[in-house]
């Protein structure tokens, strides 16, 4: 259901935290607070607690795999959870998402082995993916437009939050009480939630009679396909193998989008959305764009930080971390920002994005660390101005059933972006030989290669960038 007080949208004048925080939107921030804070906190906790699992059930040859199969399942679900808002509403779909995360963490709490630890973590992925995904079609029509970009900064506080909260938390259970206790942790908030979805919250929930009830089960499969393909050619690297699967995911992933762009009202994603001719396409281009020229700091910083500085694995992860930092200080200081704006904003943040690819190609091989911190919380600031923009500007002017979909493709082309970056990082880093690593200048050398590896794609993505601020056309 639509706000009343919609019409306010029109309005360029600066928005008060009053007008969202308040008992008339509790419920439903409540909701999307949840659902995002499930998502970004359960991988930092579970990555804290990974030793202790090892150590007590075993499974450190398919450890990637717990990861893996977490984003493989996350992506999957975030490319039908618009389908499915536009068929079932939101209610429903995200009830059930709520539920399948909580099985996913009862299955890894309870399992014998790492094996079922890792079915446990696919059904996380795909409930996670659902949620965040369709937190952001909720965004788009629960709230009143002009109240999105705070809803946005409060989500990128909970982002953030969770990336010092999250060890924090897993090394509790570790500590005082044992991983499986983790699990049951978030169980209990998934029940939380799921109860809050059904019973609390104003959710849409009239489905859609313009939408088929087939569901998409051979683009799924191709999907997953595409996906697993990418995500598998990171696990051992080799520059023939790596590239191979990497063509092969990428082939099964233009299979994807061709068949989906055939079927009219059925389809999972947007209409046409990687066609820079168009706001939409130009939009999706520049969030894959920047997230596969982003994603080699998270990979690769911590491990080059400590070769090339010597400084101890706590105080890298924590120089990593201030992207999150970043990006949540930057989206409170600019979320009051009136509509007329969004374009200034998107470009701000690109452009800071680029600035610091090219700063971590300097600042990592040549130090000093606090250098490498400030270029840090500069990417993540730079996301952390545009992003809850991107969101207002990508659905100005589209009908209600593209802007869930436009809305649901938004977090899953972000970690496509991710995943294909990731690949392309490892191909790259594998090229100069990162394995065989020996000495401090050897990698340098190879920090500078990676990250100016990654500047052609932020180069696209300001060219998208530019498309999409010109508004030359509507969506579509």
């Amino acid at each position: 259901m639509m706000p009343d007080n919609a019409a306010v949208d029109d309005k360029n004048d600066y928005v008060p935290w009053s007008e969202l925080l308040n008992a008339r939107h509790a419920a439903s921030l409540t909701l999307v607070c949840l659902s995002i804070w499930l998502h970004a906190a359960d991988s930092m906790i579970v990555a804290t607690m990974m030793p202790s699992m090892i150590a007590d059930i075993g499974g450190t040859n398919v450890i990637n795999w717990s990861v893996s199969l977490y984003q493989i399942g996350s992506i999957i679900a975030g490319a039908t959870s618009a389908w499915l808002s536009i068929r079932f509403g939101l209610r429903s779909p995200m009830s059930g998402a709520a539920l399948l995360f909580g099985l996913g963490c009862m299955v890894s709490a309870m399992a014998p082995d790492m094996w079922i630890v890792l079915i446990g973590r696919a059904l996380q992925g795909i409930g996670g993916g659902c949620l965040v995904a369709m937190s952001f079609v909720g965004l788009s029509t629960i709230f009143p437009k002009r109240l999105i970009p705070r809803a946005m900064a409060i989500v990128s506080t909970l982002w953030g939050t969770s990336a010092f909260l999250g060890p924090m938390i897993g090394g509790f259970f570790v500590e005082y009480a044992d991983w499986r206790t983790g699990f049951w942790f978030f169980t209990a908030q998934a029940v939380f939630l799921c109860a809050l979805i059904l019973f609390v919250a104003k959710v849409p929930e009239k489905p859609s009679n313009e939408v088929t009830k087939r569901v998409p089960l051979l683009r799924l499969m191709i999907l997953s396909t595409g996906v697993v393909l990418v995500c598998y050619a990171g696990v051992e690297i080799s520059i023939l193998r790596t590239s191979l699967l990497v063509a092969s995911g990428l082939g099964c992933l233009l299979l994807f989008l061709w068949i989906d762009a055939q079927q009219g009202e059925n389809r999972l994603l947007p209409v046409h959305p990687f066609n820079l001719s168009s706001r939409v396409g130009a939009s999706l281009s520049m969030i894959l764009a920047f997230t596969m020229s982003t994603i080699a700091i998270m990979a690769y910083g911590p491990l080059l930080l400590i070769y090339i500085h010597q400084i101890p694995v706590i105080v890298a992860g924590y120089v990593i971390a201030c992207t999150s930092v970043g990006w949540t200080i930057f989206a409170v200081m600019v979320s009051g920002s009136p509509e007329k704006h969004d374009g200034k904003m998107i470009a701000c943040g690109m452009v800071m994005l680029t600035i610091s690819i090219i700063g971590f190609a300097y600042s990592i091989p040549h130090g000093p660390v606090w250098l490498v911190a400030l270029f840090a919380l500069m990417e993540g600031g730079g996301f952390g101005i545009a992003w809850m923009f991107i969101l207002r500007r990508t659905t100005a002017g589209a009908s209600p059933l593209e802007v869930q979909r436009i809305s649901g493709a938004i977090p899953t082309v972000q970690r496509l972006g991710y995943a294909l970056g990731a690949a392309y990082a490892g191909i790259v880093a594998n090229a100069v030989g990162f394995e065989t690593i020996a000495s401090p200048e050897a990698a340098a050398h190879a920090a500078e290669v990676i990250f100016l590896a990654c500047l052609p794609f932020a180069v696209f993505g300001l060219f998208a960038m530019i498309r999409l601020c010109r508004q030359f056309r509507p969506n579509g």
